[in-house]
């Protein structure tokens, strides 16, 4: 049996009458995990967030913390959790080091021990030429990473992340998530709240998927990624000036997402769609195409639709 760390009940929080920004939410989240919350803008998960960290109280349900109700003692709750916040956090006139050594101090380990883990979390991400930079000369993506170190350098048994990677590069984004996995080896529960489905898929244990302010779907990403109709993901990228206006039936109804077209196809139509595909790519139609396994993002999209572009990935995988 998992050890539940995390456990949401019945949830809900509302700013207007009878429109509920969470909705009898039901997450549980369980020790040494990483748990995804994947949703649109205005999902829900922001909301969420600040009611386990106590700055939104909610108007029904239960969040308790190793069983302890942080609804009413959100103290604990803010003792048990460290978080990066969405938004860039105000550290003008600081340092990196300087920024993460305080949160950490505040946070109640010793000077020696918070300088150490500072030190070492710049490092792995490879940010020592920056130690010693005010805030105001790093770039968003450096301040990012600040932030995360800020969360990171000493840990509750919960860590919230939201949206870690944005603005970072491809190389250290690796090496943000490799210490996400060392957070978990420590012993901490990691709750990752995410637009990005790529990200998402690599690299959480179990994930809910909210919409409207629900959990329209919760488990692994293999077993959400299941399905009974047998059916494959083909993916084609247009040309630039291409249109392709004419698909074929066999595509059913596809998802346009700019030059992308995804579509679900039957196991039996995989060489009639792979012969249609390097057709139009001769035609010079196509840029690429592809046939696989469905994934996480087909799920998504087939529970929440298209709604900002940024859900589908980072920009790097939608080029």
């Amino acid at each position: 049996m998992r050890e539940e760390i995390l456990e949401i009940r019945q949830l809900c929080k509302s700013y207007r009458k009878n429109v509920f920004v969470n909705d009898k939410v039901d997450i549980t989240i369980g020790k040494g995990e990483i748990f995804g919350l994947l949703g649109p803008n205005g999902a829900g998960k922001t909301t969420l967030v600040s009611q386990i960290i106590g700055l939104t109280i909610p108007d029904s349900g239960v969040i308790k913390i190793h069983g302890i109700d942080v609804i009413r003692n959100p103290k604990y709750a803010r003792k048990a959790c460290s978080f990066q916040a969405q938004t860039q956090v105000p550290i003008s006139g600081l340092t990196p080091l300087q920024a993460i050594e305080l949160v950490g101090r505040i946070r109640g380990d010793t000077a020696a021990n918070v300088r150490k883990r500072a030190r070492y979390l710049l490092t792995l991400l490879e940010m020592e030429k920056w130690t010693t930079k005010t805030a105001e000369t790093l770039s968003g993506g450096m301040r990012r990473l600040v932030a995360f170190c800020m969360a990171a350098v000493v840990p509750g048994e919960v860590v919230i992340l939201d949206e870690p990677t944005n603005d970072i590069d491809p190389l250290r984004r690796r090496l943000l998530w490799k210490e996400v996995r060392n957070l978990v080896n420590a012993g901490s529960s990691v709750l990752l709240v995410t637009h990005n489905i790529l990200e998402a898929e690599r690299a959480v244990d179990r994930l809910a998927i909210m919409d409207s302010g629900k959990v329209v779907a919760t488990g692994t990403p293999a077993s959400l990624k299941q399905n009974g109709d047998r059916t494959m993901r083909l993916e084609v990228v247009l040309e630039p000036d291409a249109t392709l206006d004419d698909l074929p039936a066999f595509l059913g109804t596809p998802t346009r997402i700019g030059r992308r077209i995804l579509a679900r196809i039957k196991e039996s139509d995989v060489r009639q769609a792979i012969d249609w595909s390097g057709e139009m790519k001769e035609r010079g139609e196509l840029e690429e195409y592809s046939v696989g396994p469905t994934t996480l993002e087909d799920v998504y999209l087939q529970l929440v639709g298209y709604k900002d572009e940024q859900e589908i990935g980072s920009p790097e995988a939608r080029r």
